[in-house]
């Protein structure tokens, strides 16, 4: 399989096309991928591919500001932003560090590696944070963040955190600022965005809206737990081992309260206790599930750092349950609109690339007890699962 797939970037990946791409997610995927499989291989076809994107993405850092752009036409070497605003998403031109960086260092060229380092200076100068939390957008001409006032761990933001602590793991643990701007950020997460649900008490990462606590979360933001155990793996303080375990409590029961065993893609949670009612509360615009990997990324680095078999536990439930509702008879999974009806989920008839990149992967690696099979101590994940080697080995 690997033989076809090869042959294929071979010959018919050709990125000299007159298309818009998206940055982040062409970066994470495509640039990710490529790196990650020239290192697991060895083979160079793979290093030329990324070089090749690679070049091709570098217009889109060609603003006033040298914040990028979101969207670049790989063939015309043309970038511009979003058709209804001259913003960039917080977390999409934060989360492209770790393979621009890893570029540079393969082939010794720095203008990769310059461009992106330049934009987590800028963050980290910035104001409008609060208490190391970022809000969601920030201005492609003027390089401020924009719509003030909303922080979340949810879309548009969540990377932004990953990233710090990755690249400061990345680069040998050397890069204070970013090291300073994650431990800040946590404590951002604690002081503002953490509460405890009804009637189980579960903690939980809510939103700040203009100084208003929303007791919403994103499944997105399950991402959290096994960040917070990576940082603690690597010497950070204790207690984020110990936020990690709580949050990742909540992260699975977000599966284990709903119908089918599936999370939604968004949950409110309970603050007072009802009679009759569980912790989560599901809206009907947000009981889709896209088959997302956050919380099983989660199980596997919880389940690496601790060696308790309830995470595989837990994971192999929710492999059971995208078997029961979202399997396809005729080959692939779908997502499904409705995570409330186990008799009809409505399936989508859509399968988004990163459950076979993240979810599946992450699966196979957290039932797996080979601790080098992608041993964490070598290599860092990018934020499509992608491993990428850390630059000084622990």
């Amino acid at each position: 399989e690997f033989e076809e797939a090869r042959k294929w970037v071979a010959n018919d990946l050709v990125f000299d096309k007159n298309v818009d791409v998206n940055l982040f997610e062409s970066t994470i995927r495509i640039l990710g991928g490529l790196l990650s499989t020239y290192h697991l291989s060895g083979d160079s076809l793979f290093l030329e591919k990324a070089k090749d994107i690679g070049n091709r993405l570098m217009p889109a850092f060609k603003t006033p500001s040298k914040i990028p752009y979101s969207d670049v036409n790989i063939g015309r070497g043309t970038a511009h932003p979003p058709r209804w605003t001259s913003d960039s998403t917080v977390a999409e031109v934060t989360s492209i560090q770790l393979e621009f960086r890893e570029l540079s260092r393969l082939t010794g060229d720095e203008k990769f590696q310059k461009a992106v380092d330049e934009v987590m200076k800028h963050v980290h100068t910035l104001s409008g944070k609060n208490d190391g939390l970022v809000p969601m957008f920030i201005n492609t001409n003027s390089g401020q963040f924009t719509h003030l006032g909303v922080y979340t761990l949810g879309a548009r933001a969540d990377s932004y955190y990953e990233y710090l602590l990755k690249q400061w793991i990345q680069g040998g643990k050397k890069e204070n600022e970013l090291l300073e701007d994650y431990m800040r950020a946590i404590e951002g997460v604690k002081k503002h965005l953490l509460q405890r649900s009804e009637p189980k008490k579960l903690t939980f990462v809510g939103e700040l809206a203009h100084g208003h606590f929303s007791a919403k979360m994103d499944h997105l933001v399950c991402f959290l737990p096994g960040t917070l155990a990576l940082g603690a793996h690597n010497g950070l303080a204790a207690d984020h081992m110990k936020l990690a375990e709580t949050l990742l409590e909540t992260c699975y029961q977000m599966y284990a309260q709903v119908e089918t065993g599936l999370s939604p893609e968004i949950v409110h949670f309970n603050l007072h206790a009802q009679k009759g009612h569980k912790d989560v509360e599901i809206k009907p615009a947000d009981r889709h599930n896209l088959l997302r990997p956050e919380t099983v990324e989660s199980l596997f680095y919880m389940y690496r750092f601790t060696g308790d078999k309830k995470y595989q536990d837990w994971g192999w439930e929710i492999l059971q349950n995208f078997n029961r509702y979202t399997r396809v008879p005729t080959g692939g999974y779908t997502s499904i609109n409705n995570v409330q009806n186990p008799s009809n989920p409505e399936p989508r008839d859509k399968m988004e690339s990163f459950f076979l990149g993240e979810t599946l992967k992450y699966m196979f690696l957290l039932f797996s007890d080979d601790i080098d099979l992608i041993n964490l101590d070598k290599y860092v994940f990018n934020t499509e699962a992608h491993p990428l080697p850390i630059w000084v080995p622990a």
